[in-house]
């Protein structure tokens, strides 16, 4: 099925081409990935705040001095709000993929497994992405891979 364009003439190129609005169940995945995201870096928030033992032992153990864990913790409850703001989430995203890719850094060192530890933090940015994706028109915009002329 083909769309008119302006200017009168049937075209499937301009079908294709025509923005179309982001559906309902999109946007509601988008918000449903980036609610689980949140929880997870809060949960990961909660406990480099409180100082839990796993979390220092863990930490130590990637060469972080214990007095930086809560202030870790505090930069990642920044960057997780900035994410939950709609007007900001972009900026959020872009601040924890970069908190994500210091994890990435950090576990080489000490040798951990590849898939569970190495890449843990690459798919949780995926998920970032994915969630900001589906639920913001702008990131879909600026990510669209056709070139949409108006």
């Amino acid at each position: 099925m083909s769309q008119r364009n302006p200017f009168g003439e049937a075209s499937l190129e301009y079908a294709a081409t025509a923005e179309r609005p982001q559906g309902r169940g999109a946007v509601w995945t988008g918000r449903i990935i980036s609610g689980f995201v949140v929880l997870f870096m809060l949960f990961d928030n909660i406990t480099k705040i409180t100082m839990n033992p796993y979390v220092v032992k863990a930490s130590a153990s990637l060469g972080y001095p214990v007095a930086t864990i809560p202030v870790i913790g505090t930069i990642l409850l920044a960057c997780v709000v900035l994410y939950i703001v709609p007007r900001t989430s972009i900026m959020g995203a872009v601040l924890l993929t970069g908190y994500l890719g210091g994890a990435v850094a950090s576990n080489p060192r000490i040798s951990t497994p590849l898939f569970s530890y190495i890449l843990f933090p690459i798919y949780f940015g995926i998920l970032i992405w994915a969630g900001l994706y589906l639920r913001s028109r702008k990131v879909r915009e600026f990510l669209s891979l056709r070139s949409v002329t108006k």
